[in-house]
């Protein structure tokens, strides 16, 4: 009589257990967190790059499990088993906490220019009719804005414009109209046979637009010092302005950026890696005749909503651009300032706008965890020493190389931090001059902003875009990520070592 509910109630815990992922995903997680006490009981080293890969896992199944549970167990057990501690775990969110305040109200705040945003991007889509031009441009303004603001907030505003484009024309796709608020851009069900094909070229279209984008972002977010977040942290420990940090990072930023362009304009004239896909015609009339609803209904309400709007991206580019406060900060005042002035004080209103990001500030905690477990196991150790040792001409290639190499698998912040604090101590010992020290400080920035695109794992950016509620309904998985990121990693990252090697 007992053993039935027991026995029951066993298999809903297992079935229970990360929910819908499949089954041999559930036992691959259970088998990790099995063998990693093992490992490190065997070797502490072992278990940290065990335990690296085994997260890097979790992320390349983000779209068969949110990464946020099974890559959390794994860091709960390495610091139970003694992988690292609580207070490291702390330490790094605290200097991850600028990171942490951009994502809880920076993106928010982009939320409430949602509007704003459409208008301008619409004008833009069906503006450009050349697809080739189309993807130069969102690549090109994107690097430009993210070298003067930031790449994770030029990524929040890419993603609201892109998932607003889908709804759209996914809400027709199902027969129903602009204005109907209840519909569900997850599901394809509803939608019509007939617009099936073009929904899914639809789909190829975005996720080619997405990823000029995101590229671009570490294309111009590497050539100021408040384009990445450890840019600003290089720049503080070699002690350079503005100007000098652009003009040191230069020789490298440059021809990286233009390498940048040319292979956006090859890959989309080759419609090679899965770039190429047009816009449909059936999508494009759907989209006109949503701008043109939008002009003919447009109340005084709506215009005065945009311009608030518009009010307040000009005081968020100039709050951005001339750094007065965190980029958090800055995002916070953004709020207050756009919902209070269209009328937005309903507790339950706001609250959608914090749902996009705060799953992904969970996952970036956790990911802190991880970071710790690479610190307290001095994982980067051997190749840090390993660089150091080299004749000091060798020493600019080989960092770049390194930080690339560790910041597509690891976090590109943390990889500078460990350098540039090894190259800062090299430099207090008289192991290095102060001219090859400022060498190697823009060596490893452009190391860890440069090849990191390789994978979703080094840049915040594309790890924010692969778990964003967009990447789903465009069919972005980590793997198609990494397919296409591939012919930017590669011409980028040989313009960016063979500028190094050359002119630095």
């Amino acid at each position: 009589m007992n053993a039935t509910p027991a026995k029951t109630i066993a298999a809903a815990l297992a079935a229970n257990f990360l929910g819908h992922s499949p089954l041999w995903y559930k036992r691959t997680i259970v088998a990790f967190l099995v063998l990693n006490p093992f490992l490190f009981a065997l070797s502490p080293y072992l278990a940290g790059w065990a335990l690296v890969l085994e997260f890097i896992f979790t992320l390349a199944m983000a779209l068969r499990c949110y990464p946020l549970q099974p890559g959390g167990l794994l860091a709960l057990e390495a610091v139970a088993i003694g992988m690292t501690s609580p207070d490291t775990v702390y330490d790094e969110a605290v200097n991850g906490i600028p990171v942490v305040l951009l994502l809880i109200f920076m993106v928010a705040g982009i939320y409430f220019l949602k509007q704003l945003l459409l208008f301008i991007f619409a004008g833009v889509l069906l503006g450009i009719r050349s697809k080739l031009w189309l993807s130069v441009m969102f690549c090109g303004l994107a690097a430009l804005l993210s070298a003067f603001l930031d790449a994770l907030t030029v990524t929040a505003v890419v993603i609201t414009a892109a998932a607003g484009f889908f709804g759209v024309y996914h809400k027709a796709a199902s027969g129903k109209h602009f204005h109907h608020a209840d519909h569900d851009v997850s599901n394809d069900n509803g939608v019509r046979e007939l617009h099936r094909e073009d929904l899914e070229q639809f789909r190829a279209f975005l996720r080619s637009l997405v990823m000029h984008a995101a590229v671009g972002t570490a294309l111009g977010g590497v050539a100021t010092l408040v384009g990445e977040p450890q840019n600003l942290l290089i720049a503080t420990t070699a002690d350079w302005d503005f100007v000098e940090f652009f003009v040191r990072t230069l020789p490298v930023s440059g021809p990286t950026f233009a390498v940048g362009l040319l292979t956006c304009l090859l890959v989309e004239k080759l419609r090679w890696f899965g770039y190429g896909a047009e816009l449909p015609q059936p999508v494009r009339a759907v989209l006109e005749d949503f701008a043109r609803a939008q002009r003919d209904n447009r109340t005084a309400h709506d215009r005065a909503l945009l311009v608030v709007q518009a009010v307040a991206a000009v005081l968020l580019v100039a709050g951005l651009g001339f750094h007065v406060a965190a980029v958090g900060l800055v995002g916070l005042a953004l709020i207050v300032i756009t919902t209070a002035f269209t009328g937005i004080t309903e507790e339950h209103r706001i609250g959608h706008a914090f749902q996009e990001a705060l799953p992904f500030t969970a996952l970036l905690v956790v990911f802190f965890a991880i970071v710790a477990v690479i610190h307290d196991q001095h994982l980067f150790a051997p190749v840090v020493d390993w660089v150091l040792a080299m004749p000091p001409e060798m020493q600019p290639g080989m960092f770049y190389v390194a930080n690339g190499v560790l910041s597509a698998i690891s976090d590109n912040v943390f990889v500078a931090t460990v350098y540039i604090s090894e190259v800062a101590a090299a430099l207090a010992d008289g192991t290095i001059s102060r001219a090859q020290f400022d060498v190697l400080s823009v060596a490893i920035n452009t190391g860890t902003n440069l090849p990191s695109i390789a994978t979703p794992n080094g840049q915040a950016a594309f790890l924010f875009l692969l778990t964003s509620a967009l990447a789903p309904l465009m069919r972005l998985s980590y793997w198609r990520m990494i397919v296409m990121a591939f012919p930017y990693t590669f011409t980028v990252t040989i313009a960016g070592l063979l500028a190094v090697v050359l002119w630095l």
